[in-house]
């Protein structure tokens, strides 16, 4: 029976109760503690849910400032060119020709042809024996002043020296013309700007810098031997080289009127933007 007794109910609060003041304090508490006590549970409640659901309430009112990701190009006009060392087969061997030989004077030989006189000019005429032996010249195939020298060369036996420079595979680093991406700069920053992607592992690293890179521009304007001259980062290099690989076919470069191979310089600056 003392198991089933509930103290906090009313009719053991009446039965303690019963005869005496109810308008006593301890009567009234005793007969509201259960309101009281559910009461202060709720509080309770309440306060542990609101501490749990502030943070998130407050990260939802504050807004997220997006990461604004940035690749830029250095124009080249700005750009300080480091070229690097010649290679010593790209380099022009003077070459010293020997002076041309003395040349022996001789008398142009005409071959008798009938015409008529009036037809006939002066420097055809054809040379009288007399002419020959007095002028003491050989007969040859045209008219030359020189000396009467036994060492001297008659003009049929001498042959042009020429010294022909025509290397197919030759890589120039200044150009008379330089090459030029179609649509120039402009263009070309805003091709980049396009193609350009941020490696995400960089980008969450907060990686940024200016990657250097070199490349050939061939005779027929297409790009190859891409390589990094100064690297920040693997990502962002192979990022570079990737989108230089991909570039369209130039305008090459010409050497006295010529399309010739050109290295070209290309530095491209990689940045976060909070």
């Amino acid at each position: 029976m003392a198991k089933d007794l509930d103290v906090t109910c009313g009719e053991w609060c009446d039965l303690i109760f019963e005869g005496k003041n109810k308008e006593y304090g301890a009567y009234v508490l005793r007969k509201s503690s259960s309101r009281r006590h559910i009461t202060a549970y709720l509080i309770i409640i309440g306060l542990i849910v609101l501490f749990m659901v502030l943070p998130i309430f407050i990260r939802f009112l504050t807004p997220v400032k997006a990461q604004e990701k940035m690749v830029t190009v250095t124009e080249l006009s700005n750009l300080k060119m480091e070229l690097p060392e010649v290679k010593e087969e790209n380099k022009v061997v003077a070459v010293n020709v020997p002076p041309p030989p003395t040349l022996k004077s001789t008398i142009k030989f005409t071959a008798p042809v009938i015409k008529k006189d009036e037809e006939v000019r002066e420097e055809d005429e054809l040379k009288t024996q007399e002419e020959v032996t007095q002028a003491k010249m050989a007969i040859s195939i045209a008219d030359v002043k020189g000396n009467d020298e036994e060492s001297g060369k008659d003009i049929a036996d001498l042959e042009d020296h020429k010294l022909v420079v025509n290397d197919e595979d030759a890589v120039f680093q200044v150009v008379e013309q330089s090459p030029t991406f179609p649509g120039g700069m402009k263009a070309l920053l805003k091709w980049l700007g396009k193609e350009i992607h941020y490696p995400p592992v960089a980008e969450e690293m907060g990686i940024s810098g200016k990657v250097i890179v070199q490349f050939v521009i061939g005779k027929d304007g297409s790009v190859r031997d891409v390589e990094v001259l100064r690297s920040v980062d693997a990502d962002l290099d192979k990022e570079a080289i990737r989108v230089v690989k991909k570039m369209p076919k130039w305008i090459p470069g010409k050497q006295q009127g010529v399309p010739v191979s050109v290295r070209f310089t290309l530095p491209i600056t990689f940045k976060i933007q909070r």
